[in-house]
């Protein structure tokens, strides 16, 4: 590959303009193939922040990787929110409930550093108590102990887990 560039789009929303358009102009690619094809890939992610890698070649060719967008985009899309707290252990901006806290640890779990659902929820409770999101009501703090002793066990191991 000739090169590499790496940028944070909107999803679905790409355009030729910045970040895009001054990191591409000087390349041999097309920037409006590259842009389509970024729209198209990300359009699931409509208006996160998404991670993009071009890796580009000489020739004009190029290949994209479409990252998944960071938890804290995620957990604002999932419960609804554009701003965390400004005081997040005092002012709660908003409360997931657990699937939804599942659902993000599944979205995210190419990234995370857990082995299983339960400890990727673990992780993604941490992005919430810094966003200033409650879990079922409660400090997500509470949650993680709650998870460590078992309670949500029914909703976040999967069957296989379960038979191991």
């Amino acid at each position: 590959m000739a090169g590499t560039i790496e940028v944070l789009v909107p999803g679905g929303q790409a355009n030729p303009g910045p970040p895009l358009g001054p990191e591409l102009g000087p390349t041999p690619v097309d920037v409006q193939a590259v842009v389509q094809q970024i729209n198209d890939e990300t359009d699931a992610f409509d208006g996160m922040e998404v991670p993009i890698t071009v890796d580009y070649d000489d020739d004009g060719s190029f290949e994209i990787d479409v990252g998944v967008p960071p938890t804290s985009e995620l957990i604002k899309d999932e419960a609804g929110f554009d701003s965390g707290s400004g005081e997040p252990h005092e002012d709660f901006v908003a409360d997931m409930s657990v699937e939804q806290v599942k659902k993000v640890a599944e979205q995210k779990s190419t990234d995370l550093l857990s082995y299983d659902v339960k400890n990727a929820a673990k992780e993604v409770s941490g992005t919430c108590m810094t966003l200033g999101v409650t879990i079922d009501g409660e400090d997500a703090r509470t949650f993680k102990e709650r998870v460590d002793d078992g309670e949500y066990d029914d909703i976040l191991v999967d069957d296989a887990e379960a038979a191991a």
